[in-house]
């Protein structure tokens, strides 16, 4: 369940055992005041003298105890944020390594926004299950369940009773999981902004939220009432101990002693237990999780080599180019299998320098993939993209990125301009990257002929697609 989380923890895994020792402290803590109650209830119940001295000192225990437990909680919390932090770390450390690795064509398909929701939103949804699940949801398993074991051997009649609760609530809460995801189904909100048209946009998203208002609260009324009773009858591990147990002792089948310490550890478990089931689903999504993100950059490393690049001539040769894309689906024994889907089957021609050369075809028939080959952002499957008599792919991954920057000019279909600089930035930038200087004048003579004069320091996102595009083509 936790291999990928040792993986990545790697020196920190020891700091994971610890904040969970720690807290199993604090929760075992949580449980000795109802054991020194006990011993002070217990004789009272049976007519023994108690004096104040024997009271006392058990309440200043149960005071100690309570300090105690909220801060090895607070400690081992603190451990286990550390840890987990530090962890997360190394997994965007690796998935650093492994986004340097892909090919440029493939980030380009993903695009920046689902990068960006990788290393950021994907990474830190872990923080809490790695902080919070793992050590509390162990601890407050462990203690419950040894709690249980010690209740077994006071007194086995007692503790069976004081397990009534658990498969109460279960149903409960099975019935709760039926109806909400019945009432669930499937939900889609989407809102398009449309050009001069705000007050249809609008009215559109002031309805996609109030059908989401609407159905939020159809499913809480449906799932609420079963997730009140789980959430009330679990943690009432006394429900039938309490009655059942009493009967028990007026027959002689336990005795009174033993029907109070089973009660007082009864109660003693009821949150923890509360906690630990809260917890424990969300465990097994660590591992998911972390295969999901390593999923994301599943695809084979750019091809490279310590050749570099000495071409002549811009004469540029596409050589048998085959490409595809890996996809898994169900081999014949039901397990996955993975298949390549190729977009380009044994291309070849030659675009001689000086030419015009155009690449005509329908949609989705590999005009962009050979361009994205030709400027190495995707790798071919087989084949080789020449310039003057050298193949671009026997490039190191640094010394294809400077070939990029200098001889190669890229327009892409989204522009890809960087939205937190303007215009003048964008167009320079390519020039900053490779430390050549700027030549104002003659990139100023670049945006006047473009008539982008007027807008350089505008934002991207202050510009029409036209604006945009040639502001692509300036850079």
């Amino acid at each position: 369940m936790f291999k990928k989380v040792f993986e990545y923890a790697g020196p920190h895994k020891k700091d994971l055992y610890i904040a969970t020792f720690i807290v199993l402290l604090s929760v075992l803590m949580g449980v000795l005041p109802f054991v020194l109650a006990y011993q002070v209830i217990s004789p009272l119940v049976m007519g023994n003298a108690v004096d104040t001295k024997y009271v006392c000192i058990r309440v200043i225990g149960v005071l100690i105890c309570l300090i105690l437990q909220a801060i090895l909680y607070g400690w081992g919390l603190d451990v286990s944020h550390k840890a987990a932090y530090s962890t997360l770390l190394r997994l965007r450390t690796s998935l650093q390594k492994r986004f340097e690795a892909v090919p440029l064509g493939f980030i380009q398909d993903k695009g920046t926004g689902t990068i960006k929701k990788l290393f950021v939103d994907d990474v830190d949804s872990l923080e809490v299950l790695l902080a919070h699940s793992l050590p509390e949801g162990i601890a407050n398993l462990m203690i419950p369940i040894a709690i249980y074991v010690a209740m077994f051997f006071i007194d086995w009649k007692l503790a069976l009773l004081s397990l009534a609760s658990i498969p109460i609530s279960f149903a409960a809460m099975m019935i709760m999981y039926s109806v909400g995801m019945k009432k669930m189904g499937p939900y889609y909100m989407a809102v398009v902004k449309v050009f001069n048209k705000d007050a249809e946009s609008y009215e559109r998203f002031r309805k996609d939220i109030s059908d989401y208002r609407d159905y939020t609260l159809e499913w809480y009324k449906a799932a609420w009432p079963w997730m009140a009773i789980y959430s009330s009858l679990l943690p009432c591990t006394i429900i039938l101990t309490l009655p059942l147990g009493a009967w028990f002792v007026l027959c002689g089948f336990s005795t009174l002693p033993d029907l109070i310490l089973v009660l007082c550890l009864s109660l003693s478990i009821g949150i923890p237990l509360l906690k630990s089931l809260s917890f424990l689903p969300t465990m097994p999504q660590l591992n998911y999780k972390i295969a999901a993100l390593e999923q994301v950059l599943e695809t084979a490393p750019l091809q490279q080599t310590d050749a570099v690049f000495h071409g002549k001539n811009y004469d540029i040769c596409f050589d048998h180019i085959t490409f595809g894309y890996e996809k898994s689906q169900p081999g014949p024994d039901g397990q996955p299998m993975v298949t390549m889907d190729e977009v380009i089957h044994d291309i070849s021609f030659t675009a001689k320098a000086g030419q015009k050369t155009a690449l005509v075809g329908e949609s989705g028939s590999g005009k962009s993939t050979l361009l994205h080959m030709l400027g190495g952002l995707d790798t071919p499957t087989s084949g080789s993209v020449i310039l003057s008599d050298k193949d671009l792919y026997s490039m190191k991954e640094d010394q294809l990125a400077v070939f990029r920057r200098r001889k190669i000019g890229f327009v892409f279909q989204a522009f890809n301009l960087v939205s937190s600089i303007n215009v003048w930035e964008n167009i320079v930038l390519p020039l900053g990257l490779d430390g050549k200087k700027v030549d104002k004048a003659y990139v100023n003579d670049i945006i006047t002929t473009l008539g982008l004069e007027h807008r350089i320091y505008n934002l991207p996102n202050q510009l029409s697609g036209g604006q945009q595009q040639r502001v692509a083509i300036a850079r």
